[in-house]
C-alpha cells in the first residue's frame, strides 16, 4: 500500500484539490475517535456488560460534539467531489454528441459508489454469516447481543450518502440554475420542518429533514466547486450563532449526536439546530484551507493522505467491530473495566484507543482490497440505454432503505425477524439485507452499459 500511495502520490495533478482530500480523511478519523472517546462499557452487578455513552453519563463534555460531529464536513466535501465527477461525464458525453442520458445516471452513480457499496455489502455479508453462524451456536448474550446492534448503526451514513449521490444530477441542474437560491430554499425548507414540528405538532413531518438537511450541507459543495464561499467565516459566524441561540432558546439540546434517553435528538432526525451547526463546521474549514494547502505540499504529507484516503471508507465500516472487540478481549482475559469518567477510565483510555487502532489496521488490511474501484470497461450490460436510469435508480433506492433499515434493527435476531421502524415501516435485517444486495447489483449492472464518450 506505501509503494501505491507513493506512486499515486506523485502522479497527483497540478489541478487536485488536496485540501479536499485532508478533509474526506480527517473527518472520517475524527468520527472513529469520537466513537472509540464517547464508548463507555462496563459490568453490571449481575456480572452482565453493558455498553454506555460518556456522555450520558458526564452531560458536561457533551459540548465537544460541537467539534467532534463533523459528518456534516464529509457530505459537504462529497457535493464539491459529485459536481466535479458529474460535470466531467456530462462534458465527455457533450464532445463526442452523444446523448445518453439515462446511461450517464448510471454510469454516474456505479462510478461514485464503486469505492462506497463494495467495502459495504463484504461488511454487512461477514457480519452476517457472523451473526447467523452466533445464533445457531447458542451464542448470545451481554456484549455480544450490544454488539450485535451497535455494529451496523453507522451504516446510516451510508445510506444519506447515497441519497446525495442520487440526487447529485437534478440538485446541480438547480444549483447551475439558481446558485445560492437553491442552496437557501433547502434552508428554508429545513426551518419550515421544525416549525411544523414544534410549534404546530405535526405528526412525521420531521423525517423530511433527512433530505432537507443533509442535502442543504451537500449543496454548499457544489458552492465550493464554483469557487463561491469567498466569505467561509461569515459562514461559520451565523451558523454558529445560529446553532447558539436555537439550543439556548429553543427546544433543542446541547448534544450535537443522539443520546440515550432524549426525547429529542438533533440527529436523528436531523434539526435545524444540526444544519447551523453544519454551516459554522463548513465555514470553519473552509477558513483554514489557505494554511493547510501550504502544509499539504509536503510530499510526506500528502501521501500520508493519498495511503489514509484509499483505506478511510474500510477503517470507518470496522472500527467498531476493532472497539467492541477489544472490550470483549479485555472483558475475556478477566481485564477489570473501572467505571466510566473516573479517573482509572481516564488512564485506560490511551490504551484502548491504541490497541483499537492496531485491530482496525489489521481489518484494513484483510478488506482493504475491496475498497479499491474495478477498472471500468464498456460491455452489455443487458440493461437497455432507456432502462439504464430506472435501473440505476431503483437499485440505489433499495441500497438506501437496505442499510438504512438494517442501522436501526442490526444483525441480532436473525431467525426470530426481529425489526425495527424505519419511518413508519418495520424491516428486518434479513430483508434489510437482501435490499441491499440486490439494490448493489441493480446499480454495477446498469453502470456497465455505458457510451463510448463516458468510457473515454
Amino acid at each position: 500500500m506505501a509503494s501505491s500511495a507513493h506512486a499515486l502520490a506523485a502522479a497527483t495533478p497540478a489541478s487536485r484539490d488536496k485540501y479536499v482530500d485532508l478533509l474526506r480523511v480527517a473527518s472520517l478519523g475524527t468520527v472513529v475517535l469520537g466513537h472509540w472517546l464517547m464508548a463507555a462499557v462496563s459490568v453490571r452487578g449481575d456480572g452482565r456488560a453493558e455498553v454506555g455513552n460518556l456522555l450520558a453519563v458526564e452531560p458536561r463534555l457533551q459540548l465537544l460534539t460541537w467539534a467532534l460531529q463533523v459528518m456534516p464536513v464529509f457530505f459537504f466535501v462529497g457535493g464539491f467531489s459529485h459536481a466535479l465527477s458529474y460535470r466531467s461525464l456530462r462534458r465527455k458525453a457533450g464532445e463526442k454528441g452523444e446523448n445518453g442520458g439515462g446511461v450517464l445516471y448510471s454510469v454516474f452513480l456505479r462510478a461514485r459508489l464503486q469505492r462506497l457499496l463494495r467495502p459495504t455489502v463484504v461488511f454487512i455479508g461477514v457480519w452476517g454469516a457472523l451473526a447467523l453462524a452466533l445464533q445457531l451456536a447458542g451464542r448470545e448474550g451481554g456484549l455480544l447481543d450490544v454488539s450485535l446492534r451497535l455494529v451496523a448503526q453507522p451504516l446510516w451514513f451510508i445510506g444519506i450518502y447515497l441519497a446525495m449521490v442520487a440526487f447529485t444530477p437534478p440538485l446541480l441542474r438547480l444549483h447551475e440554475r439558481y446558485g445560492w437560491g437553491a442552496f437557501g430554499g433547502l434552508v428554508a425548507a429545513a426551518g419550515l420542518v421544525d416549525v411544523l414540528r414544534f410549534g404546530f405538532g405535526v405528526p412525521y413531518v420531521e423525517f423530511l429533514n433527512f433530505a432537507f438537511v443533509w442535502l442543504a450541507v451537500h449543496q454548499l459543495g457544489f458552492l465550493r466547486a464554483d469557487g463561491k464561499l469567498r466569505r467561509p467565516y461569515l459562514l461559520a459566524g451565523a451558523g454558529l450563532t445560529g446553532a447558539v441561540l436555537l439550543v439556548t432558546y429553543g427546544p433543542y439540546p446541547l448534544s450535537m449526536v443522539g443520546m440515550p434517553g432524549e426525547k429529542i435528538s438533533n440527529m436523528a432526525p436531523p434539526t435545524f439546530a444540526l444544519l447551523c451547526h453544519g454551516l459554522w463546521l463548513v465555514g470553519g474549514v473552509e477558513s483554514l484551507r489557505g494554511p493547510a494547502r501550504r502544509w499539504l505540499r509536503r510530499p510526506r504529507v500528502w501521501r500520508a493522505v493519498v495511503a489514509a484516503n484509499g483505506v478511510s471508507m474500510t477503517a470507518f465500516l470496522w472500527h467498531l467491530t476493532a472497539m467492541l472487540g477489544v472490550y470483549g478481549a479485555l472483558l475475556a482475559l478477566g481485564v477489570r473495566l473501572p467505571e466510566p469518567e473516573t479517573g482509572a477510565w481516564w488512564a485506560q483510555v490511551p490504551v484502548r484507543v491504541v490497541v483499537a487502532g492496531a485491530v482496525t489496521a489489521l481489518l484494513v488490511t484483510v478488506f482493504r482490497r475491496f475498497e479499491q474501484p474495478s477498472a471500468v470497461v464498456p460491455g452489455e450490460s443487458g440493461v437497455s440505454p432507456a432502462g439504464a436510469r430506472p435501473a440505476a435508480a431503483l437499485g440505489v433506492t433499495l441500497c438506501l432503505f437496505g442499510v438504512l433499515g438494517l442501522s436501526m434493527v442490526g444483525f441480532g435476531g436473525l431467525l426470530e425477524g426481529r425489526t425495527a421502524v424505519l419511518i413508519a415501516v418495520r424491516v428486518t435485517a434479513p430483508v434489510a439485507v437482501a435490499m441491499t444486495l440486490v439494490g448493489w447489483l441493480l446499480v454495477e449492472r446498469a453502470g456497465r452499459g455505458r457510451p463510448a464518450a463516458v468510457a473515454a
